[in-house]
């Protein structure tokens, strides 16, 4: 662009901006898409060059027109048609806890299939948050004996819920 032709959209966007902004605030009701308007209406006479060098008049209403055909071109675009405005956000999403009730119900059914003193065990451990020395106590049985159910335990937990396709 030359000098000359960023003196004429300079004065272009000062001489009409507001004028287009008005008109097209009065044909959308709402400012945020008249501003659209009146940026795009501008960009397009700053790429024709040639509506830069008519007379102010003749720019003022082929102006004018571009802002008006764009504000028709928005209301038959099928965005206009399918989107609804609200002045209210819309409620946010919320975790869906269906996954893991289904997970839940899959680990249940694994540790279902264990073993009374591995599923003893591996309940008391991960289910009551105890340590291998409270577990021993209220069982009963060497610390030793803890530690390698709860080995055996996971062990067969994992093939238990390979058979059911969960893990690889």
């Amino acid at each position: 662009m030359t000098d000359d032709q960023a003196t004429l959209l300079r004065e272009l966007h000062d001489q009409h901006a507001s004028a287009l902004l008005r008109f097209a605030c009065r044909l959308t009701n709402d400012r945020q898409l008249a501003e659209d308007v009146v940026q795009e209406t501008l960009f397009r006479a700053w790429r024709n060059a040639r509506m830069l060098e008519t007379t102010a008049e003749a720019r003022q209403a082929w102006l004018f027109t571009v802002a008006r055909n764009l504000v028709i071109d928005d209301w038959r675009s099928a965005r206009s048609r399918n989107e609804i405005g609200t002045d209210t956000l819309p409620e946010r999403a919320s975790a869906d806890r269906v996954d893991a009730a289904l997970e839940a119900w899959l680990v249940a059914e694994a540790i279902a299939t264990l073993s009374l003193p591995h599923r003893e065990v591996l309940v008391h451990s991960f289910y009551g948050q105890r340590s291998v020395a409270e577990i021993a106590a209220h069982l009963g049985i060497p610390d030793g004996t803890v530690k390698s159910r709860l080995h055996y335990g996971l062990r067969a937990l994992r093939l238990a819920l390979q058979e059911k396709g969960v893990t690889r």
